[in-house]
């Protein structure tokens, strides 16, 4: 009885599945990679084939790490979006704009009802600001020394150029031809680096850095001086030697007076006066006693 009742149950709802059946449905869109420039307004497409008659409903959601929000009731959009039709239209975007949106269209008809989505990636493109340089004004021949350019607005992120004497400097590629052979530093235009491994004085001069992402105009920081220098191992040596020799002078001067005796009469004569010291006193203390 009890396994009968629940045939009847399942048959049941299998029927109510058949009825309310969700069919999915293709969701088109123009461009699932849309990209627009800062405080400039960006479309987002999403467009659909059913029939005029059929009652529809429409929602935009943009997918964030944690969690998902809609576009027209939650966050800093709700003021700057704007439907069209089913596409929707963000006015004066910023890089806080930039992320995953989904579109979801659901339909109801007389074969039950229907579903589909499509995803759509905004990036918000950001011209680069002044990079930030570090240069070290001085430097000794032989040791290895890094500059560094950054800067960190830029979307998508900048490459950075070097300069010396306002020439762009080349980009040792491996290839081992004449022109790159002889050069002695890395740069690297993801980072920003340029490092030299062992500097030489004929890297002293003016550098400064470019740093550019095809949005808006390249920024450039200032020029900043970098003077390389032979390490001067005669004055070194010298001072070396002169200390030494400070330290043998005084060393030379203790055993003279040890030789002397001038510690020793210092100690006898000490000891002396203590011990006559020591007899006032017993005088003294034994004519009081008297």
């Amino acid at each position: 009885m009890a396994s009968r009742r629940l045939r009847l149950l399942l048959l049941g709802y299998l029927g109510v599945l058949y009825y309310h059946k969700v069919a999915g449905i293709a969701i088109e869109t123009d461009n699932k990679h849309v990209k627009a420039e800062e405080f400039k307004e960006a479309i987002l497409s999403c467009k659909h084939k059913f029939s005029k008659g059929m009652s529809l409903r429409i929602e935009w959601k943009k997918i964030q790490s944690q969690e998902v929000s809609f576009v027209y009731y939650k966050g800093d959009l709700r003021d700057r979006a704007e439907m069209l039709n089913t596409g929707i239209r963000i006015r004066n975007v910023t890089r806080k704009d930039s992320g995953t949106y989904r579109c979801e269209i659901s339909a109801k008809s007389e074969e039950g009802q229907h579903l589909g989505e499509a995803t759509i990636t905004l990036t918000v493109l950001v011209p680069p600001t002044t990079p930030v340089c570090v240069v070290p004004t001085s430097a000794m021949t032989g040791t290895v020394v890094e500059l560094s350019c950054k800067e960190a607005e830029g979307s998508p992120p900048s490459e950075y150029q070097w300069y010396k004497n306002g020439v762009a400097l080349l980009e040792k590629t491996g290839t081992g031809t004449a022109r790159t052979a002889d050069i002695t530093y890395t740069m690297n235009k993801k980072s920003g680096t340029l490092t030299f491994n062992a500097v030489s004085k004929n890297d002293t001069g003016e550098y400064f850095c470019v740093a550019s992402n095809g949005i808006g105009l390249p920024q450039k920081c200032s020029m900043k001086r970098m003077q390389v220098d032979d390490l001067n191992v005669s004055g070194i040596v010298a001072a070396v030697v002169i200390v030494a020799l400070l330290m043998a002078l005084c060393g030379l001067i203790v055993l003279y007076a040890q030789k002397k005796g001038y510690f020793t009469k210092e100690s006898s004569s000490q000891k002396s006066g203590s011990q006559s010291m020591s007899e006032k006193d017993f005088k003294h203390t034994k004519s009081f006693v008297i």
